[in-house]
């Protein structure tokens, strides 16, 4: 068991890693966590190629999604195809922030194993699919088992300095959960102290405009604070909010060009306020991430891109933003 990080030893260990300039990321070639990390999709070569693209821009960070029903089939494999994502991510001087849970469920359907859905034409990432599932969240006939995939992957990892957070579980109470998710939240924790984590733990919140209890023992829990943001102002706030529990920030989510959230308007404000960060999507790929949220707004002749960064083929979205990723820096020392 280790002890919840004291807000000095955040503080030091933040002092002590570069300034993070990370992505969420799945490779083109997979429209959700299961098609990424089952044993017949793993695709190493396309994501050596991507990663190449990432470590050239200036990414030295990647917030990466897991899906709990690809571990429970086939631990062992999981766990080797995961080492093997490492090494490919180290060769570019990029780390990984690992997420176990997830609330999210763009798709409308439970997670399931084999061939995924193809994505649906001009749908933002119409595959995606929660972690464990939306049913398995209060069933806790299912939690022992959910207990022994935070053991495993977490206790299997717990000492690797190519894992450099922990994100545990994203966006818990989204898809109409709400508070429902919370005793999953603060047994996820717990799990991961027992196992061991030697690097930080963080969950993010994520209600830019309400206050929810879970939101508040989610920031009492992690030893790095974390947020999401999508709007087009309001993130000092939510960053103000977040400094009041004295630890470092990370925004683990953002970028949203379809009203106004730019690269080139939030890192001047992450940079002045010390704030590392993960953009969502790297390449435009099968999740269509690059489409808007809303669904009636997409048409073949769309051109501004909600996320992403690259073209499947390699090219810059925009050339500018690059520029501005591979230039970040904190603008002041503490």
């Amino acid at each position: 068991m280790t002890d919840m990080w004291t807000p000095e030893k955040a503080k030091d260990w933040y002092a002590s890693i570069d300034p993070i300039r990370g992505c969420n990321y799945l490779p083109r070639t997979a429209v959700n966590s299961t098609e990424r990390w089952q044993a017949e999709s793993f695709d190493p070569d396309t994501i050596a190629e991507e990663l190449a693209w990432a470590g050239a821009a200036g990414f030295n960070a990647l917030r990466v999604f897991h899906q709990f029903l690809v571990w429970q089939a086939d631990p062992a494999g999981l766990k080797r195809r995961i080492d093997q994502f490492l090494d490919i991510a180290a060769g570019e001087g990029i780390k990984a922030m690992f997420i176990l849970f997830d609330d999210c469920a763009f798709a409308g359907k439970e997670p399931y194993l084999g061939a995924q859905d193809d994505p649906i034409p001009f749908v933002h990432n119409s595959g995606w699919t929660p972690s464990p599932g939306l049913q398995r969240v209060d069933d806790r006939a299912v939690w022992p088992l959910l207990k022994d995939y935070v053991l495993d992957i977490v206790g299997s990892f717990a000492n690797d300095e190519r894992v450099q957070i922990w994100d545990l579980y994203n966006e818990p109470g989204n898809s109409e959960l709400g508070e429902t998710s919370l005793p999953l939240v603060e047994a996820a924790f717990a799990w991961a102290r027992e196992a061991r984590a030697q690097q930080p733990l963080t969950t993010s919140i994520f209600r830019m405009h309400e206050a929810y209890e879970m939101e508040e023992r989610i920031l009492e829990l992690s030893d790095v604070t974390s947020f999401h943001h999508y709007g087009e102002s309001g993130v000092e706030a939510v960053i103000q909010r977040c400094r009041a529990y004295g630890r470092p920030v990370l925004c683990t989510e953002w970028l949203r060009r379809v009203v106004g959230q730019t690269v080139e308007l939030v890192l001047p404000i992450f940079a002045r306020e010390r704030i590392g960060w993960y953009n969502w999507g790297l390449v435009a790929g099968r999740t269509q991430t690059y489409l808007d949220w809303r669904r009636e707004l997409n048409t073949p002749d769309s051109a501004t891109w909600q996320h992403d960064i690259f073209h499947a083929d390699g090219k810059p979205y925009d050339e500018e933003e690059l520029r501005l990723i591979g230039s970040f820096e904190f603008s002041h020392k503490e």
